[in-house]
């Protein structure tokens, strides 16, 4: 199972005691996967102001997810009486592989269509509607609602990112809208017709876990983020000391080089005898850091007094080398 269902399937199961936080959720779910159908579930053309004919139109949830159709027949469940036969569930299992949830009890589509503000003289699908997310709480169950219908998440053992996709940029910016209320780092893309809304930082999908719910998989990220920053900082570390190593390394070479042209051109005893001290030194021991040379100096040199003698060694080197 992907982390992004696993997600959805905490989500499932967190269904709200507040009726209105319920009525939210239903109503995020049905503004992105609900249609208005006819008696066979067939979807209807809406008009051309984007209304539809309240007689003979039932109300359809469409989707591939079967979490998602759990969910909402559970949000039904706890939030109206739902009776007998008032909602036929099909399995389209050839090539779509959908399943539809169809409301044809006029009394029940009527009572659900009254609380998610979508019925007037006509029936008139709308989104984020303000009336509905008045309460903090009712906005997370909203929030928790689009993600059900329309959103994922990728491996957090891969890279962080949160999306939820929509139908219309105007859509995408309510969604963002109150996503940036909790102070969600929440940005918008647009991806061929869709309107995506996303979020990219660790922490920020951290948070919005918790908004939604998602309690268990919050901890899980945590703990992903927490091992990751661990590796990332021992590989910092590694990178640092052997970069110091390398440099370590490349200045013993140079030094041994500009040691052994004196001797090969002029002699050690061409250089003071504090310097002549350190050449030998160096010579005989061509991995010993600086400190451990200085150590075996008499009378003993700290590392910065090593430093500055081989560096005046060098520029004796390139002396000669200019002079030849």
């Amino acid at each position: 199972m992907s982390y992004s269902s696993k997600v959805k399937s905490e989500l499932k199961i967190r269904i709200d005691s507040a009726r209105h936080c319920r009525i939210a959720e239903i109503a995020s779910i049905l503004a992105l996967n609900g249609y208005i159908c006819d008696k066979d579930g067939c979807i209807i053309e809406a008009e051309q102001d984007g209304s539809y004919e309240p007689e003979n139109s039932y109300l359809c949830l469409v989707t591939e997810n079967i979490t998602l159709a759990e969910k909402f027949m559970m949000l039904l469940g706890k939030t109206y009486d739902l009776g007998d036969n008032n909602i036929v569930v099909k399995y389209e299992g050839d090539k779509n592989k959908r399943y539809r949830l169809l409301i044809k009890s006029e009394n029940l589509l009527h009572e659900i269509l009254m609380a998610i503000k979508w019925e007037d003289k006509k029936i008139c699908k709308k989104f984020a509607e303000p009336m509905i997310l008045q309460k903090e709480c009712c906005r997370k169950a909203f929030i928790r609602g689009a993600f059900l219908a329309a959103g994922s998440l990728s491996d957090p053992n891969k890279s962080y990112h949160l999306e939820i996709v929509l139908d219309s940029e105007d859509k995408a910016l309510q969604l963002q809208k109150l996503m940036l209320g909790f102070e969600l780092d929440a940005k918008i893309v647009e991806r061929k017709r869709n309107f995506v809304v996303y979020i990219k930082e660790g922490a920020n999908i951290t948070d919005c876990l918790n908004l939604m719910g998602a309690y268990v998989s919050q901890m899980e990220l945590y703990n992903v983020m927490i091992l990751k920053d661990m590796r990332n900082d021992v590989n910092r570390k590694v990178n640092c000391e052997t970069a110091n190593l390398n440099k370590t390394i490349e200045a013993a070479v140079k030094q041994i080089k500009d040691i052994e042209y004196i001797r090969d051109t002029v002699g050690l005893d061409y250089l003071k005898p504090q310097l002549a001290a350190v050449a030998q030194v160096r010579l005989e021991n061509p991995d010993m850091n600086l400190a451990s040379l200085g150590e075996m100096l008499d009378p003993v040199v700290g590392k910065s007094g090593v430093n500055h003698r081989l560096r005046k060694i060098s520029e004796i080197a390139e002396e000669l080398r200019g002079q030849g």
